[in-house]
């Protein structure tokens, strides 16, 4: 008896020794290290599935191409005079229109619990949330890049040269972001992808399409005008086309700023909270 107690107390003791830290515990994981982490993961997950940056490849190059070329002699009677006014809307269109897959693949995530896994771990709780935006951001950009690379192909020319082509795709990159929330909040509310989708594409169609993406406002009946004048999606169009132009009116930049701030400042909170109430 004594022999075994002196075996476990001497086993105790080795597995103390292995355990025994060899210096200093490490510092605490920071909410910007944690969240970058998170976003590295969304990017590795495109490098395993390739397939994902599909939607920011083709989708961008074919609704370019088609309302170019479909749209271009009937509204402006050229092709080339048209992608003048067509691409900033487009590019908006595009990048827009994929904010919804974050939701898709946050519930996705969800549904094979690998969020609760992330629950459990010591890290800043918006970490997997604000990660997976980070992510997300680099498709924005992609699809941003393809978008005026194929415009400058198709003879647009920005007059705010460099500086207000960068300034414009950093703007649509931070309206973005900031209205994925929006796309966050459903994965946490919707029990499958095709929910998430079905009521994504229900809210972007309409702010899309009934914008000044493709004509001029005042060429629609005044009841949609008036929608048009307060959709946000206008607003965002407004100011890129401004910033390519060289034209930018600070009234505009303002309100887009603003719609950002209330998507962020609205949506984030609910998220989390939805977020929370699942631990």
């Amino acid at each position: 008896m004594t022999s075994t107690t002196d075996r476990t107390a001497d086993t105790a003791a080795a597995v103390a020794d292995v355990l025994k830290m060899p210096g200093p515990r490490p510092a605490r994981p920071t909410a910007l290290s944690t969240s970058l982490s998170f976003g590295w993961r969304a990017l590795l997950k495109i490098k395993h599935v390739p397939e994902q940056l599909f939607d920011v490849t083709m989708f961008p190059i074919m609704f370019t191409l088609m309302f170019t070329y479909l749209f271009g002699g009937a509204l402006a009677g050229s092709t080339s005079a048209y992608v003048q006014f067509l691409l900033p809307g487009i590019l908006v269109q595009t990048v827009v229109m994929i904010t919804m897959y974050t939701g898709l693949t946050l519930n996705k995530d969800i549904e094979k619990g690998v969020f609760d896994r992330f629950r459990s771990l010591p890290i800043w709780r918006p970490s997997p949330l604000v990660g997976a935006l980070l992510g997300d951001v680099v498709r924005y950009t992609i699809a941003s890049i393809i978008v005026l690379i194929l415009g400058l192909l198709l003879g647009f020319r920005p007059d705010g040269g460099l500086v207000g082509v960068v300034a414009s795709i950093g703007l649509l990159l931070l309206f973005s972001f900031s209205l994925s929330w929006i796309w966050t909040m459903f994965a946490m509310l919707m029990r499958t992808e095709q929910a998430v989708m079905g009521v994504s594409m229900f809210i972007l169609f309409p702010l899309t399409f009934a914008s000044n993406i493709f004509v001029d406002p005042a060429t629609m009946p005044g009841w949609l005008q008036a929608f048009v004048g307060v959709n946000p999606i206008s607003k965002l169009v407004t100011s890129i086309r401004g910033l390519m132009a060289g034209t930018m009116e600070m009234a505009d930049l303002a309100v887009v700023f603003g719609w950002c701030a209330g998507f962020i400042v609205i949506f984030g909170p609910l998220t989390m909270r939805l977020y929370n109430r699942k631990s």
